[in-house]
């Protein structure tokens, strides 16, 4: 029997509870194939561990999460403490430290579940939304000129290497090939 160490974050907000709730239907679904278990450790990385130590995550955070199969992350955010501190102390320090440069958001209609799109069914809709996790917006290259003064300004810069386009875009049309349309749609 295969078994999978899973690293669970719930971080803030919903986070816990759905990452407990996910938690219980996977164990449920390990029980019912039986070939396969899980073992999760989780860790309480969040705005409230940042409240207590000023960090998101320990020092040496992305090297721990390194020995595990998959990391079941929940959401970070917290309205008291600051977005790019959520971001940076936590998500993207993941993301950029494992390079997770593909985000893979899956999504369908159940069978038997009435969505909230009208008259889709299905088998109606079954897309794979593909996102750049470590480039463009993700990059870091922004920054606050003039703090503090009435004409202080903000600024973002995506950054896209060649190599980033590239692998992300493999992944995109690997992706399409792999499916029953065989069909891609590049937004940006």
């Amino acid at each position: 029997m295969n078994t999978y160490r899973i690293a669970a974050i719930g971080g803030d907000g919903i986070g816990p509870e759905v990452i407990a709730a996910g938690l219980v239907v996977l164990k449920a679904c390990a029980a019912r194939d039986g070939g396969f278990a899980f073992e999760v450790d989780e860790f309480d990385w969040g705005s409230e561990r940042y409240r207590r130590s000023g960090l998101m995550m320990p020092d040496g955070g992305v090297e721990t999460l390194r020995a595990f199969d998959a990391i079941y992350f929940g959401a970070v955010g917290a309205p008291d403490v600051p977005d790019h501190v959520t971001l940076w102390g936590l998500r993207l320090a993941i993301c950029q430290g494992l390079d997770q440069y593909a985000n893979l958001r899956p999504i369908r209609m159940l069978p038997g579940i009435d969505g909230p799109l009208r008259n889709v069914a299905a088998q109606d809709l079954d897309w794979a939304i593909v996102r750049e996790n470590s480039e463009g917006e993700y990059a870091g290259q922004g920054g606050r000129s003039h703090r503090g003064l009435p004409e202080e300004v903000a600024t973002e810069v995506a950054i896209f290497t060649r190599s980033g386009v590239r692998r992300i875009m493999r992944f995109a049309f690997a992706l399409a090939r792999s499916r029953p349309r065989k069909l891609l749609t590049v937004v940006t």
